[in-house]
């Protein structure tokens, strides 16, 4: 064993006992956090627009503090782009992290001298966690790979601006420098396509042990290697044992990575957005990620089939429950107060807090009364395709109110890898999934105002070339798993072989 494999599981206890501290003590922990952010925040512009001075409790923060979103916000974020100080939080941020928008155009979310260990930390714990439950720390030997958007940072009025991921990439310990691919220059590449490529040529004679990004992104560069090699992944790196993914729900691609790796490999699922680190694995075999409560971060949560209610209750940690649908909330040292991320999230356990991503509040569909969820979609699939070799790269699903014939229903687009012997099987199978999960879904089923879904055959690399079109292939960019509009779906009708 080498030293540095010694060290890394010395150090791996050290953050283990840390982290056991605030997350043993979760309620006093989100009550100092939140004293600490509106004492600090108390005298810039936004701490006295809402009279921090006055806040002594939770109660009072709600009364003072509404709800909102980056459009909402957008005033006091643009004169922090402007380059004033004291607006959100005390001076100036180091950093904004500029992301897409779907109403808003571009979103410069501000990142702090305070708020930025919080990006950095989380993922090292999340790895420092793994080697304490596991023993294993061989991988800190090999090379680690991590798909990210381009490093090359702008300045906005004396502040750095560049995509999150690459901001973080300013700040891997030098220890994993040696380590660390692809290269600067390869980072730098800003066309997608182009950069995997060159990813592929500067990996395939490495050890590599660690690979992380977004599934649907890795997925492209395990498919390169493999079409440049003829063999699995697994083959090609050897000591290859341990991936880190982020950003959408891995079960959907999960059996597709284990026929291009050729083996089952362990995984460690994070959190991470613009505006936060909000959780990460940090058991192997417990379902849901540790909400991160020692970060800087307060949360609040909102039931989602309340969010929309003119006065809907916001509660802390201490009021949620087990497999509750929740919007979060959160009030941060980077400046976001009160705001929407417009994620939801299920806590799978309270003791400590484990949550996972159920989906984005603006991604369900409800044309129809029936609210279906990113997680109820990605439980049906699962459910329907198990103990089977269908496959699957990606999907999407989306209302058709107005089909030619017949009653309305949801119309899944759905590129396989390996497709189902029989199509309406598969169709049949999903929608007892989903209906079995979501009782609206079934009334309106069994009420006949819904016919059950019908799936729709997108041809091979069909979300890829969507994305493209878009100018959104590569990075941190996603397929929304659902819509309750017609804009994608419309969009994917190109890329459709069969119906």
């Amino acid at each position: 064993m080498s030293l540095k494999s010694i060290l890394a599981k010395s150090f791996a206890k050290y953050i283990y006992y840390k982290v056991q501290k605030w997350s043993n003590n979760p309620i006093d922990t989100q009550d100092k956090v939140f004293k600490n952010l509106i004492s600090e925040a108390a005298q810039t512009k936004f701490g006295k627009d809402h009279d921090f001075v006055s806040i002594n409790n939770h109660n009072d923060f709600v009364k003072r503090v509404p709800i909102r979103d980056y459009e909402a916000l957008k005033p006091y974020v643009e004169r922090v782009v402007a380059g004033e100080k004291d607006i959100l939080w005390k001076g100036k941020p180091l950093y904004f992290a500029k992301t897409s928008g779907t109403t808003s155009g571009a979103k410069y979310i501000p990142i702090t001298a305070e708020s930025m260990p919080n990006h950095v930390n989380a993922a090292r714990n999340a790895i420092l966690l793994y080697i304490h439950e596991t023993g294993n720390s061989k991988f800190v030997d090999g090379k680690m790979i991590f798909l990210q958007g381009s490093p090359v940072l702008k300045e906005q009025n004396g502040v750095q601006l560049g995509r999150l991921s690459g901001i973080v990439a300013h700040y891997v310990p030098k220890y994993l420098q040696k380590n660390r691919l692809p290269s600067w220059e390869t980072n730098c590449i800003e066309d997608w396509e182009t950069k995997v490529d060159a990813v592929v040529e500067e990996t395939l004679p490495e050890n590599m042990t660690i690979i992380s990004g977004i599934p649907s992104w890795v997925q492209m560069y395990f498919e390169k290697l493999q079409k440049k090699t003829g063999q699995k992944v697994g083959d090609i790196f050897k000591n290859f044992n341990l991936f880190i993914f982020g950003g959408v729900n891995y079960e959907p691609y999960r059996a597709k990575f284990e026929n291009l790796i050729g083996r089952k490999v362990d995984s460690i699922e994070l959190y991470p957005a613009s505006e936060g680190f909000f959780a990460f694995q940090d058991k192997q075999k417990e379902k849901g990620m540790l909400l991160q409560l020692n970060s800087g971060m307060f949360y609040e949560f909102v039931l989602a089939e309340e969010f929309f209610n003119e006065n809907p209750k916001r509660i802390t940690i201490k009021d949620v429950e087990l497999n509750k649908n929740y919007v979060i909330i959160i009030s941060t040292n980077a400046g976001l107060w009160a705001y929407n991320v417009g994620d939801t999230v299920m806590f799978t356990s309270i003791k400590p807090y484990r949550v996972i991503v159920s989906g984005r509040i603006k991604h369900f569909i409800s044309a129809f009364g029936e609210h279906v969820i990113g997680k109820e979609v990605e439980h049906a699939l699962k459910e329907a395709t198990k103990g089977t070799l269908v496959s699957i790269n990606e999907f999407t699903v989306a209302p058709q109110i107005n089909p030619e014939s017949g009653l309305p229903y949801h119309e899944w687009f759905i590129e396989f890898e390996n497709k189902p012997e029989n199509l309406q099987d598969l169709a049949i199978k999903i929608d007892n999934a989903l209906q079995q999960q979501n009782s609206y879904y079934l009334d309106l089923i069994v009420g006949k105002v819904l016919q059950p879904l019908k799936i729709s055959v997108i041809q091979k690399n069909g979300f890829q070339n969507y994305m493209k079109s878009i100018g959104k292939l590569g990075g941190q960019n996603k397929i929304p798993r659902l819509s309750n509009d017609r804009k994608i779906a419309d969009a994917l009708n190109t890329e459709i072989i069969f119906k």
